[in-house]
């Protein structure tokens, strides 16, 4: 079987590839712009892994993908750069990709597609956890927030009249080997403490984070397991899923993190009242490869309960909501040897 990634070139796009092809699923990616080589996958480019260049918003593009290979699956990855695009722009690639995406799918007669929503859709909540069947605000605070609500509205709507399967994955905050652009919390604290830098965190969105604030931090390699499920599960009962660690983490646990393995690191910017966080690096978190305590499930079941995130506890197993799931993959503390 195949399956084609869109933004298969990318930060989480790669790691999803090579998480097929780790259970025997041949991928066609696309990429945009970017051309990347890590050394994970390289060596099943052109074999295992076909690579096609291709812009979602070209139709005539994205069709003859259909016609050049046999695709049984789509997991649509691709989305515009944070802040690459202007409003038109940005309004016009979204839509009109994700039109051309759900075309293509229903004209090759798919198993499945999966569609790479975000947790930002729960922004303006009360505390969670947060459950896929909870009433979403309309207001928006930024794009991404915007156009995965959009998309998610769209694509089950075009599901429902259609019958083409799709399948919603609210992805939380995934973190890992390929990450660049530095806009989240543990890339820049890693990148800053191996350069001997400062993060300069006061420019970060929202300014200085607060130590007690917290969200779902879940290991790029580790998404990328659950996105495999959600696309290759012969049957899935929900159309709605979070993906990620199944609970939430603290940025004071990512500077507890720190101080353990970077003892001299320096405080930061003090600027913020409620303990303001202070520069360091992402170490002592053990994620999920290599088979070691690996539980991951995809499954229904009743609503759970817990303080924040999607849903409670370090050793996360269990499903939420009645309209979704939570694909928790269990991990260690951040403090594990």
């Amino acid at each position: 079987m195949t399956t084609l990634i869109t933004g298969g070139m990318g930060f989480i796009g790669l790691h999803t590839a090579r998480a097929f092809l780790d259970t025997g699923e041949d991928v066609v990616i696309t990429y945009f712009q970017t051309w990347r080589e890590p050394s994970f996958i390289k060596d099943d480019y052109h074999k295992r892994v076909q690579i096609e260049q291709v812009d979602v918003t070209d139709r005539d593009g994205l069709m003859a993908l259909g016609k050049k290979h046999k695709i049984d699956r789509v997991a649509h990855l691709a989305v515009p750069g944070l802040g690459a695009l202007g409003p038109v722009d940005d309004l016009r690639t979204n839509i009109t990709g994700l039109t051309y995406v759900l075309e293509a799918a229903l004209a090759w007669g798919v198993k499945r597609l999966t569609l790479a929503s975000s947790v930002a859709v729960y922004a303006g909540l009360p505390t969670g956890p947060f459950v896929e069947d909870a009433l979403l605000p309309i207001a928006s605070g930024n794009p991404t927030e915007t156009f995965k609500k959009a998309w998610e509205i769209l694509a089950l709507h075009f599901a429902s009249r259609t019958g083409l399967e799709i399948i919603a994955m609210r992805i939380g905050g995934i973190w890992g080997p390929l990450y660049h652009s530095m806009a989240n919390l543990p890339s820049r604290l890693t990148h800053a403490a191996v350069k001997s830098i400062d993060p300069a965190l006061a420019s970060s969105r929202g300014g200085v984070p607060f130590a007690e604030d917290s969200g779902d931090m879940c290991y790029v390699k580790d998404c990328a397991q659950g996105i495999g499920l959600l696309t290759l599960t012969e049957k899935l009962p929900h159309n709605i899923y979070n993906v990620g660690s199944g609970r939430a983490t603290t940025n004071g646990e990512l500077l507890a993190a720190v101080k353990q393995a970077v003892p001299d690191v320096h405080p930061g910017d003090q600027g913020r009242p409620r303990s303001p966080m202070a520069p360091g690096c992402l170490y002592g978190h053990q994620p999920n490869q290599g088979g070691h305590g690996l539980r991951t499930q995809v499954h229904g079941g009743d609503r759970s309960t817990g303080l924040r995130g999607l849903a409670p506890g370090r050793q996360c197993s269990v499903a939420v909501g009645h309209t979704g799931a939570t694909v928790c993959m269990a991990f260690s503390p951040l403090t594990s040897p």
